[in-house]
């Protein structure tokens, strides 16, 4: 009988790995240099460097967006663009490993507009404001919640610039996009979509022990970089339970990439939640976990805001 896993995310979050069609070995079109630490017929399983320890300060930082509602222009030619009024969140988290405390370091909510129509105006629902963000294109409505990636990205970086110190590591959750800029920080990505190593080299992966890390390599897509891929503390399971890929700028030296990755392996570990405490353990970071609720809640009641921007847009006919 063929043997079968099933997921320990709660399927409301989809899967920790996500599959095409054509399969978990299924390539990307990424470039790909796989022999920047080690040349690839010597890839294997490398663990905690003697030595290596984590940094006294961690700061994880992490956004949320939500679509508070949809909404539609009339021009004065005639024509209508789509739009979609969207509010969303960024806080960074600061984790003291000396003290063994954490405590919220900074938090910021926005809100916008985001459509193509050239005559939109701020809307403004009761006391909250949804300035223009104006897309480029068509402004088609399935493409607009991808455009409050750009704002939220820049709010999370303004929330953990005022945050850093000296000798701190910057724990991004999801890629690093245009944060690569930004020193010692790395981007953590907990779901799996693309497989970007051969068949070889993913057995390496899905064979990792927990507290093991794969070599660094090198992805050559737009937002490339070095990445490598890491098991946090999980029960026996499906081949990539437990499985994150770390990424760090492409700007370093392969030297400094080895160090971050080293370091990651001390350090993320130690962050990882537990299958009765969260539906994506491990992979959802605890302290990430918690700074999601609370952003989600300063968002505002959804209800309310929808009620207050269908009034907004009665008194604007």
């Amino acid at each position: 009988m063929t043997r079968f896993f099933v997921d320990s995310w709660d399927p409301a979050y989809g899967a920790s790995f996500e599959a095409s069609a054509a399969g978990p070995a299924a390539p990307s079109s990424a470039q790909v240099d796989a022999d920047a630490e080690l040349p690839t017929v010597d890839w294997r399983a490398i663990g905690p460097r003697a030595g290596v320890q984590a940094p006294h300060v961690v700061l994880l930082v992490d956004g949320v967006r939500r679509i508070d509602a949809s909404v539609w222009t009339a021009e004065e030619d005639g024509t209508s663009f789509p739009g979609v009024a969207a509010s969303y969140a960024a806080g960074v988290v600061r984790c003291d490993l000396e003290r063994g405390a954490a405590q919220l370091a900074g938090a910021k909510v926005g809100r916008g507009l985001f459509t193509a129509s050239p005559s939109a105006d701020e809307v403004v629902a009761g006391n909250v404001r949804y300035p223009v963000h104006r897309v480029s294109g068509t402004g088609e409505l399935a493409k607009l919640p991808a455009a409050v990636q750009g704002p939220l990205t820049a709010l999370e970086v303004e929330v953990s610039d005022a945050a850093r110190t000296d000798d701190d590591l910057l724990v991004v959750d999801g890629p690093l996009r245009n944060r690569r800029q930004l020193p010692r920080t790395l981007g953590y990505i907990k779901t799996q979509h693309s497989q970007y190593l051969d068949a070889r080299l993913t057995a390496v992966v899905t064979g990792l022990a927990p507290g093991h890390r794969s070599p660094v390599f090198r992805l050559g897509t737009a937002w490339g970089g070095w990445s490598w891929y890491l098991r946090l503390p999980v029960a026996a399971g499906a081949p990539w339970a437990g499985i994150v890929r770390v990424e760090c700028s492409a700007d370093l030296e392969i030297t400094e990439a080895v160090r971050l990755a080293d370091l990651s392996l001390v350090t993320l570990p130690r962050f990882a939640s537990t299958p009765y405490k969260d539906p994506r353990a491990p992979q959802n970071l605890v302290p990430i976990a918690g700074l999601e609720r609370l952003l989600r809640s300063r968002l505002g009641d959804v209800r309310l805001l929808h009620r207050a921007l269908t009034a907004a847009a009665r008194i604007n006919r």
